[in-house]
């Protein structure tokens, strides 16, 4: 095993009081239903509280309510938020691909580019004229980064990334594998019976603590800057495209796809495959529901969902009233019948 620990040696790091055998060691993690003797598991949805006298997981973080139901064949090491102690753990057992320390021979580093100390840069990749990567950053094999861009400190951009020219990447940014920032917008004129290019001159600006998913897209600016606020996370195959602006903490799910100019504040949620069109906006902290499409302005903290999207309340009751269809349809033939009959039997009673 490469990675073990004491229960104790976990409470420990995560603050918490063990019930239990603290000299066990466990080796990895697992969820409730499958963990075994020598893995730590956690409950953090009370929905699943059922489920916890069956674990069979040599550890559970749990709250302090229900650590009496932990079984008896496994130690509860007790805390307040067991959906962040978890983390902590995922981080100790973590085994984290390395890269060596240095530049490695095959790299192709322009004699102008600025490379602050402790970098890492992997076989293959490359970094452009005037660019500079900040202290502790790391590039994997295979990365561009073009003219005159800047990543900052202690960032990973994982193999293939490719940062065009002039962008900038904030600090303890995490940009995924085959994911591209700074690609051109999609502009065109049509003019003469064809479609002619407009010049996208320019930049992306992404804020720190951002995570960028596998195989996303954040198009330059036509002008100015395409800008993506601190602390916002992308998920994978998301398309941004150009002058958008996304404000801080936002949340962005798969197959996200943003218009250009289009605006999203700060802390909304996008979920997967949402649609939003140029020059729509979503407010702060709002929240549009996946498959849904944004036409025009959801205010700060609405809910939306649907297509167009609309106030999710009326969502729900329109998609129940829908299943209730096929009955209502048939409710409706019986008093058409009924209505009918009693019709012909006025009629009936007029004649006689």
């Amino acid at each position: 095993m490469s990675k073990h620990f004491t229960i104790d040696k976990i409470a420990r790091s995560v603050a918490g009081a063990v019930r239990g055998d603290p000299d066990r060691v466990v080796t990895g993690v697992g969820s409730l239903e499958e963990a075994g003797a020598h893995q730590i598991t956690w409950l953090a949805q009370d929905a699943l509280a059922k489920k916890l006298p069956m674990t069979r997981a040599g550890a559970v973080l749990v709250r302090p309510d229900l650590a009496e139901a932990v079984p008896a064949g496994s130690a509860a090491i007790v805390v307040d938020r067991p959906h962040m102690a978890i983390i902590e753990v995922l981080s100790m057992f973590d085994e984290p691909m390395a890269v060596k320390p240095g530049i490695d021979p095959t790299a192709v580093i322009d004699p102008t580019a600025s490379l602050d100390e402790n970098v890492r840069i992997g076989p293959h990749a490359v970094v452009g004229a005037a660019a500079s990567i900040g202290p502790n950053s790391v590039l994997h094999a295979g990365v561009f980064v073009g003219p005159g861009s800047r990543v900052g400190a202690d960032c990973v951009l994982w193999p293939h990334v490719v940062v065009r020219e002039r962008c900038t990447i904030g600090n303890r940014v995490i940009i995924h594998s085959n994911s591209t920032i700074g690609t051109d917008g999609f502009g065109y004129e049509f003019d003469a019976g064809r479609h002619v290019k407009v010049p996208q001159i320019g930049t992306v600006v992404i804020g720190d603590d951002v995570e960028v998913g596998a195989g996303t897209c954040i198009d330059r600016a036509k002008f100015g800057a395409t800008t993506v606020g601190a602390g916002t996370k992308i998920d994978n195959l998301v398309q941004i495209g150009h002058n958008v602006r996304i404000g801080a903490g936002a949340i962005l799910v798969a197959q996200v796809g943003v218009g250009g100019s289009a605006r999203i504040g700060s802390f909304a949620v996008l979920g997967g495959q949402v649609g939003v069109v140029d020059h729509a906006t979503v407010g702060n902290r709002a929240v549009v529901a996946a498959v849904s499409a944004v036409t025009g302005e959801v205010p700060d903290g609405q809910q939306v969902a649907g297509i167009y999207a609309y106030d999710i309340r009326e969502w729900r009751r329109s998609q129940i009233a829908v299943r209730r269809l096929p009955k209502l349809l048939e409710q409706v033939k019986e008093l058409a019948r009924r209505v009918a009959e009693l019709e012909s039997a006025k009629d009936d009673s007029k004649r006689s």
